[in-house]
């Protein structure tokens, strides 16, 4: 089995989340050092000159509340996405932006909807649903974690708040759990242990041949050799007589 397909830690898994991040902060650090206001470039629906915030909303804050509660999460998700699905990790990130904004540009209100909640929404649903869809108990509880960390979130699709764009959560809903539908087959193959392998014997356990019957540690597990115990030597002394030495 080849390595790419198991789940595996690499220098991307972290850079690219962290890439992304300061992208965010950079340019936000950039509208209130020099005074810009970029939230004309969010995504007004169903105009055509609205269309451009599809690609550009998720870079684009309200204020640094704003900023600082969506950077967490996507923090957090992004480098989940990379770790166990890195191989379709930039496909879920470029197009879960772009169907999520356009659907967002479908069905929202006439305003700028601006943020990357929208992304966070998707890859929440993505994560959640491709772990109940895998049934791999890796990424099932990791599905269970996304759930516990996030669950609420569900709520804020929903327009119970005033200047929350609850349709682009909608649309990053929706989006995530097409794109765990569409990758269903696409599932990380994780290396087995020794326990998980068909024709696994106990006996052949190099781990629990360090233990007795009874669970109790044995400190060495070597072999014992039987060595054949060897003839006393003996030694057999000759005398000769006086006569027959050599005197010089």
């Amino acid at each position: 089995m080849k390595n790419k397909e198991h789940f595996q830690f690499s220098t991307g898994v972290i850079a690219y989340p962290v890439f992304f991040v300061l992208a965010i902060w950079l340019i936000f650090w950039f509208e209130v050092r020099f005074g810009y206001n970029f939230s004309k470039y969010g995504v007004y629906p169903q105009t055509l000159k609205g269309l451009r915030g599809v690609l550009l909303s998720p870079f684009i804050h309200g204020d640094i509340k704003h900023i600082y509660h969506n950077t967490v999460p996507l923090f957090v998700l992004s480098t989940a996405l990379f770790y166990f699905y890195r191989h379709i990790a930039w496909k879920v990130l470029f197009w879960g932006i772009l169907l999520s904004g356009f659907i967002t540009w479908c069905i929202g209100r006439p305003s700028y909807h601006i943020g990357a909640s929208g992304l966070i929404y998707v890859l929440v649903s993505f994560t959640f649903f491709k772990g109940v869809f895998a049934k791999h108990y890796r990424l099932i509880a990791l599905s269970l974690l996304v759930i516990f960390l996030y669950g609420s979130m569900i709520w804020y699709t929903l327009p119970i708040e005033q200047g929350i764009s609850w349709e682009g959560h909608m649309a990053g809903l929706i989006t995530g759990l097409l794109f765990a539908f569409i990758f269903r087959k696409e599932i990380a193959k994780p290396k087995k242990y020794i326990w998980e392998q068909e024709h696994y014997k106990e006996e052949d356990d190099p781990f629990l041949q360090h233990f007795d019957e009874n669970g109790n540690f044995i400190e060495s597990v070597e072999p014992e050799i039987e060595v054949e115990e060897e003839e006393p030597l003996q030694f057999k002394y000759h005398f000769k007589k006086a006569s027959d030495k050599n005197i010089d």
